[in-house]
């Protein structure tokens, strides 16, 4: 049996390399677990991040190494983080809300290492900068056993909505 040298295919590997150095993952496999966690078609992934469904497509494909917008990178992220919450048990009814939310961001609202922040950024947006909330919860339930509050704060901060975080605040300046 002949195998036949594609550098295509050689090309393609690399790009995706690349993305899990970068991104942390093949968009590939990004790409699958959200449209399958969340239903949305690879087209509707593309309209809330802000890129066409081509770039998305070569971008799956390794065809495409990075995304060039900081912003559809944040959003990425974002559905990400959305699909963590749904699988650790997020109401579905939280989802098109969370996800019209995600569509609206803008660069005012960017948060993760590709913001720019200006003035001093929320106890929730460094945590949520630095972890997926997926992470976060299972950091909280190592630290709950010996520092209960610290993983209190760390569970509402960094996967809670924002009236969770006001309430916690709340509790804690009383």
């Amino acid at each position: 049996m002949c195998v036949r040298y594609d550098p295509g295919m050689v090309a393609q590997s690399e790009s995706r390399r690349r993305q899990q150095e970068l991104y942390g993952a093949a968009i590939g496999d990004v790409l699958d677990r959200v449209t399958s966690t969340l239903g949305l078609s690879q087209a509707a992934v593309a309209r809330t991040i802000g890129v066409s469904a081509p770039m998305l497509s070569q971008l799956a494909s390794g065809r495409r190494t990075t995304i060039g917008n900081p912003l559809a990178v944040q959003r990425l992220r974002a559905l990400v983080e959305l699909s963590d919450e749904v699988v650790a048990g997020l109401a579905h009814s939280e989802v098109a809300v969370r996800l019209e939310e995600i569509g609206r961001q803008d660069s005012t609202t960017l948060t993760g290492p590709s913001a720019r922040p200006t003035g001093d950024p929320s106890t929730a947006q460094l945590l949520r900068a630095v972890a997926s909330g997926q992470d976060l919860l299972r950091a909280a339930d190592l630290l709950a056993a010996e520092h209960p509050a610290l993983a209190e704060l760390i569970r509402v901060h960094g996967t809670g909505s924002p009236d969770e975080v006001r309430q916690h605040l709340d509790g804690l300046l009383r």
